[in-house]
């Protein structure tokens, strides 16, 4: 493991070393936690930006629209025979639950 050296403004001493206090956990610790929670968010808020400008693109692009359409009407489709097969009863046929 390696070490870092940084300087902290008081405010954030001192609220580190309230939080050392009334945790018990060793500063060390809570500093490695802040700093990987933060990674996280910043991770997470990265792939949600990279999300947001695919969709914008995709929404944009009257092709790529008309395909997630015929897509989401097909899944639909599938979504609406599988339910009507499982509420049929046990003796039922697939000719019979066709027409559903």
């Amino acid at each position: 493991m390696s070490a870092v050296s940084l300087r902290l403004p008081d405010h954030l001493e001192q609220q580190l070393s309230e939080e050392e206090r009334l945790s018990g956990q060793p500063r060390s610790q809570l500093m490695r936690e802040a700093l990987e929670t933060l990674l996280y968010q910043r991770r997470e808020e990265r792939a949600q930006a990279a999300l947001r400008l695919a969709a914008e693109a995709l929404a944009s692009d009257a092709d790529a629209c008309a395909e997630a359409r015929e897509m989401a009407a097909d899944v639909l489709m599938a979504e609406h025979e599988a339910l009507a097969r499982a509420e049929a009863p046990a003796t039922a046929t697939s000719a019979e639950l066709w027409w559903r």
